[in-house]
């Protein structure tokens, strides 16, 4: 029998009402392993409910308080970390040891939220003028909100939550249909780690769902990762609607390898960026830039049997890569690959059509390699997010690092190269919000902020690090003076600092 998964709102599974079901497969067999409840308006308006009744006790309670909670939750996931990994593997479909790391990265958040005391200290001055001092106070926001996409269902959450609640807010979340179950598990283990009923609520849903979140004016704050059409939607209707909104999109993301650059380096950081997890990140590497006919040829002869040796198969076997989350997606990515050819680039390594026996109704696909990509064909300027990597040959670093500045996204990018000027010219001048040198996937760690320029983001404040707490909190300045017995009558000019 089908399993059915359905909501977490006041600290229990609430099974949902709509008689509306999304289907959640196994990718790595095809088959139908769970129906997931589509939430009503009134049953997204009920998580918030429960969210705003528990926000005043949960607000009130001292940081310190919090990031035990926070601590014990770590504890939690930590402890339950490889039954997590296995249920994430099994209806997203990446490799038992991805999924671990999907887990661990969201985990790296959770280390930062419990460092919540410091984090919250505001700012004191003293004596600004005779006998005033004015000081800050960062509370928190009320009720806030995720909308999580299906390729990292435990990291991105926990990149939202973690901070949000630390900061003294509660939280709805409204992950993806495709993949629900790791963040109801990790509700209930916020539950287990001693926040109270309310503090974390699970809304499952479509369209319906995400708009009652980005309509309901109890919801102050909206943290969305998906596409650049549904972030753009969401920052539009949540700011419409006098929210702030941080809104993470689509990617393009580059690597530019110059001719000094260690190329069985870049070859081996380009197979593990552009083909792990799929290709399903929104920071894979999917265009390789050679600067030379020279580099483009010698990369092309590493990359080329790299890409024909690589071991996909069922999630929890050992290979490098598992299936794509969904038959609609891989027929998407197909799709791609099939119009890369009819634009005219060279297919050199086509994966579309493969056979695993035993899982022939998975959602399979192998690694493809284009090369004599060019900026004008569409599999150059959209996002296929899919193992598909593109060669982009460029005549100069000029033209190279003009590539990623003039793309419309401009999440990640990456030089690989030996010279530390082009480096840092590259590094301070490229219009994209995250680099990396000699580093393929340049994703910053917890204490440092996440967030892309142009259309892969909308919004002014980034995801995590003091960005994150900048997001779910607001400031209140206070300036302050006590009677000394001093009077000087009324005064009516502005205050200064004289």
């Amino acid at each position: 029998m089908v399993k059915q998964i359905h909501h977490f709102i006041g600290g229990k599974i609430v099974e949902g009402t709509s008689g509306n079901f999304g289907d959640v497969f196994n990718p790595s067999t095809g088959e139908l392993s769970a129906k997931v409840a589509l939430a009503t308006r009134a049953e997204v308006e009920a998580g918030i409910a429960n969210a705003a009744e528990a926000f005043p006790i949960w607000s009130n309670t001292s940081p310190m308080a919090r990031a035990k909670v926070m601590f014990k939750f770590k504890q939690l996931v930590e402890q339950n970390m490889d039954s997590l990994a296995e249920l994430l593997s099994s209806e997203h479909g990446k490799t038992f040891t991805d999924a671990k790391g999907d887990v661990t990265r969201g985990l790296d958040v959770v280390d930062f939220a419990c460092g919540i005391p410091h984090l919250l200290k505001g700012e004191y001055s003293e004596n600004v003028a005779r006998g005033i001092d004015v000081y800050s106070m960062r509370q928190a926001l009320g009720v806030c909100a995720g909308i999580t996409p299906f390729n990292f269902p435990a990291m991105v959450p926990m990149w939202m939550f973690a901070v949000a609640i630390a900061c003294g807010n509660t939280f709805v979340l409204k992950p993806s249909e495709k993949d629900p179950s790791v963040p109801m598990r990790l509700a209930e283990l916020m539950m287990e780690a001693g926040a109270p009923a309310g503090v974390l609520n699970v809304v499952n849903g479509g369209k319906e769902a995400v708009d009652t979140i980005l309509t309901d004016p109890r919801v102050p704050a909206i943290s969305f990762v998906g596409s650049t059409p549904i972030a753009k939607y969401v920052y539009a209707t949540g700011a419409a609607h006098g929210k702030r909104v941080q809104a993470m999109g689509g990617a393009k993301n580059h690597m530019i390898i110059m001719p000094d650059a260690d190329l069985d380096q870049a070859a081996d950081a380009l197979i593990g960026a552009g083909f792990g997890s799929a290709g399903e990140r929104c920071m894979a590497i999917s265009v390789a830039v050679p600067v030379g006919e020279a580099t483009a040829e010698a990369l092309r002869e590493r990359l080329v049997p790299r890409v024909q040796n690589l071991k996909f198969g069922p999630s929890m076997a050992d290979g490098d890569f598992g299936p794509l989350v969904s038959g609609d997606h891989l027929r998407k990515v197909r799709g791609y690959v099939d119009l890369g050819v009819q634009e005219g680039a060279e297919l050199v390594v086509d994966g579309r059509e493969v056979n695993i026996q035993g899982y022939e109704n998975g959602f399979y696909m192998g690694g493809c390699l284009f090369d004599r990509v060019t900026p004008e064909m569409r599999i150059y300027k959209e996002e296929i997010f899919g193992p598909v990597l593109s060669i982009v040959r460029a005549k100069s670093f000029d033209e190279a690092a003009a590539l990623p500045t003039e793309h419309e996204f401009g999440n990640g990018v990456s030089i690989f190269t030996r010279d530390g000027d082009t480096a840092r010219e590259f590094a301070r001048n490229v219009q994209v919000g995250m680099v990396g040198v000699n580093v393929p996937i340049p994703v910053p760690v917890a204490f440092h902020t996440f967030g892309g320029w142009k259309n892969s983001a909308f919004g002014d404040t980034n995801q995590h690090g003091p960005e994150g707490v900048r997001f779910f909190t607001k400031i209140k300045t206070m300036t302050s003076r006590w009677p000394t017995g001093i009077r000087s009558g009324a005064d009516f000019h502005i205050p200064t600092m004289g």
